[in-house]
């Protein structure tokens, strides 16, 4: 597996702000089971009023593209899916942001996130596995790309016992993701 060293450079901030935050996309994918290379991260956070003043602080024009206070605002206010890029100069490695505005479903994954040491020298939080298969369903939904639905079955077999299938099955049902979950299990 490729060094994560590089995740430190947006983690250790949010760290240092107390941001409550989340890692999801190919880096979930990497930790639940399916090896692939990524320069890119994607993060849910949730933001407070004051959180959303001082966020520029943490990634410094010096060192980081971050968006303007006036911007993190208006995308906190797109429900429920604001999001922005942060970009490191030093590196070009880039985060995805996503703002947990109006989702219940953001709301149950920072309840059950995973905080996991990913290599000696870097401890995060992880999405949830579930978290991760509902979103690649709606992904698959929107868009029909086969590969939502070869990564949720890649993922599967490590998943299985861990997986809490009760609140799987319902947020299927109640999001309207059956025929999605059915070519999962087919």
């Amino acid at each position: 597996m490729q060094s994560l060293d590089f995740l430190k450079v947006f983690i250790d901030p949010l760290e240092v702000g107390k941001i409550s935050y989340f890692v999801t996309g190919s880096i979930a994918s990497i930790f639940y089971g399916e090896p692939r290379l990524t320069h890119d991260i994607d993060i849910v956070i949730h933001l407070s009023q004051n959180d959303k003043i001082l966020f520029p602080k943490y990634f410094p024009l010096e060192q980081f593209y971050c968006p303007p206070e006036d911007v993190i605002q208006i995308e906190s206010r797109r429900q429920p899916y604001g999001h922005f890029k942060l970009i490191h100069h030093g590196t070009g490695f880039k985060a995805d942001i996503y703002l947990d505005a109006g989702d219940k479903l953001y709301e149950w994954a920072f309840k059950n996130r995973k905080h996991i040491d990913l290599t000696k020298n870097l401890k995060l939080w992880l999405a949830p596995p579930e978290y991760i298969i509902i979103r690649k369903l709606e992904f698959f939904r929107e868009g029909g790309s086969e590969k939502h639905i070869v990564d949720i079955k890649k993922k599967l077999p490590q998943l299985d016992e861990s997986l809490n299938n009760q609140f799987l099955e319902k947020e299927i049902e109640t999001r309207g993701l059956r025929l999605a979950w059915h070519q999962v299990q087919s």
